[in-house]
């Protein structure tokens, strides 16, 4: 009969293709998961007594080990039926979850999902956060961007730091300009350009598509400023909620 550790392995082998280890000869039954960069642990699935977990009786039962970002996430959990504080790894916001059905399955992968963004590596972070809004500057002093967007509605762009696939960038064209243009998705990363002239450095490009145009007169530094606090764009940085809801 298949049980609910067999399908947290399955789900774990499907999404994150990562296999169980069995690291302990003197535990059989404790299976634990890394990840493939940094090798860091992800989670674990062990056999237990209730009674190591703090509950009645000395009941084997299937617990799964996870951690949480938050630790106010962690203490809240610990505090319903069938979550306790994490076997084996008690520190650093571990938590043990009950593999008994007590908890939902649907909820045992989203802890799953939480542990393996809260463990892994800072490049691997950068790859599952979800898509970000940008605002990014265009200088027509060195380039038209307002004729290139004429001829053609995807367009390759200096890639900015932190930038990825799937991000949304809006466009700031500089003086005489001087407003947001443009909405665009980015579609892809990392494409290979070395171009060094004066102020202007590029060592990758991103290729962006065009969404959407703004009248010069709606987002411009002016207004940008006085009711957005943005008083400068000098490279790719984060847009606050309120603009982000007037952009849309």
């Amino acid at each position: 009969m298949k049980s609910m550790r067999d399908d947290v392995f399955a789900y774990v082998k499907k999404k994150y293709k990562t296999e169980a280890e069995y690291p302990w000869m003197r535990f059989p039954g404790y299976a634990v998961f890394r990840h493939g960069d940094n090798r860091k642990l992800f989670a674990s699935v062990m056999d237990v007594s209730k009674d190591k977990l703090g509950l009645p009786g000395a009941e084997i039962v299937d617990i799964l080990d996870v951690k949480m970002r938050d630790p106010l996430l962690a203490d809240l959990l610990i505090q319903q039926e069938g979550y306790a504080r994490g076997y084996h790894i008690g520190r650093g916001n571990w938590i043990s979850v009950l593999l008994d059905g007590t908890v939902a399955f649907a909820d045992i992968c989203r802890w799953v999902d939480e542990s393996y963004l809260a463990t892994a590596s800072n490049e691997r972070k950068k790859q599952l956060r979800p898509p970000k809004e940008w605002i990014i500057p265009a200088n027509p002093k060195y380039y038209d961007i307002q004729n290139a967007f004429k001829q053609a509605d995807e367009i390759d762009w200096k890639q900015g730091a932190g930038i990825k696939a799937g991000d949304t960038v809006f466009m700031y064209v500089a003086a005489p300009v001087s407003a947001v243009l443009y909405k665009c998705r980015v579609m892809e990363t990392g494409i290979p350009y070395r171009f060094d002239k004066g102020a202007v450095h590029i060592m990758n490009l991103m290729r962006i598509k065009l969404l959407r145009k703004y009248p010069p007169d709606r987002f411009t530094f002016d207004v940008l400023g006085e009711k957005y606090g943005i008083f400068a764009v000098r490279g790719p940085r984060g847009i606050p909620e309120k603009l982000s809801r007037a952009l849309k």
